[in-house]
């Protein structure tokens, strides 16, 4: 077990880069912060090494083989995105996942999604609805950010989020007679007279401009959720789950 005492230590200066997405691009790991985080990583053997800071007892966990690494309390908070650090972090791995491999029957496709915060709740929300496979596609923030990593609450480890282009996504889909139904006000129908549907893919968008228009041109059907008060608009995760539930309540 290592101890370091440091800020200024290489491997503190390394585990920092992966606040950054082009650092977690090129090294294919990630860092989770805080009991539940860790023990969801753990449980899906997804833990490459741990940081556990010196003024706190050792979790009763199995580590294995894997490397532990204690550190001041100076240096955790260095490596914190929180303001009050619970003193553990783990290094993780990103699971490599091959399209092929993603076979599903419901699936939730998001387009350029920006607000950590609501990616985050629409992950755990797709992973709550009992959703097969989550695809980020391109504008829209990291999925590995901290803040969505933290609003996801470990969802990240239970079903596969990946990355990828939605056009393509949506001509396989298609290919395999499961509708994608977008959202919409233009040229949409009411949610509530949606027909049951064994498989679905939900496709939706940017918090302020929607889907685009070239991916709302190649759903099967585009749905709207009515608005009864003086709202404008809903918030986009909170939407997501009205429609993931709903037309999970339809299959047969």
């Amino acid at each position: 077990m290592k101890h370091i005492h440091s800020v200024k230590n290489t491997q503190v200066k390394q585990w920092k880069k992966l606040v950054t997405k082009k650092e977690r691009d090129k090294t294919n790991t990630f860092l989770v912060e805080g009991y539940h985080l860790v023990e969801e990583a753990f449980q899906a053997n997804r833990v490459a090494e741990l940081i556990i800071s010196e003024n706190i007892d050792l979790p009763s966990w199995d580590y294995g083989s894997i490397p532990v690494t204690l550190v001041t309390e100076e240096v955790m908070k260095a490596l914190s995105d929180t303001e009050t650090p619970q003193g553990i972090i783990a290094v993780c791995y990103e699971e490599p996942l091959k399209e092929s491999e993603l076979i599903g029957k419901t699936f939730l496709l998001i387009d350029a999604v920006q607000d950590p915060g609501n990616l985050g709740t629409m992950i755990r929300t797709a992973d709550a609805a009992g959703i097969d496979v989550v695809v980020i596609g391109e504008g829209s923030v990291d999925h590995y950010n901290p803040k969505v990593l933290r609003s996801a609450q470990g969802s990240h480890f239970h079903l596969p989020v990946v990355k990828g282009s939605l056009s393509e996504w949506m001509e396989k889909l298609r290919d395999q007679q499961i509708p994608v139904f977008g959202t919409s006000l233009e040229n949409g129908q009411n949610y509530l007279e949606t027909k049951a549907s064994e498989a679905f893919a939900l496709l939706v968008g940017n918090e302020g401009s929607g889907v685009s228009k070239e991916l709302l041109a190649k759903t099967t059907s585009n749905l709207y959720i009515p608005i009864y008060g003086k709202s404008e608009s809903l918030n986009v995760a909170v939407a997501t789950g009205i429609l993931l539930y709903y037309l999970g309540s339809l299959r047969t």
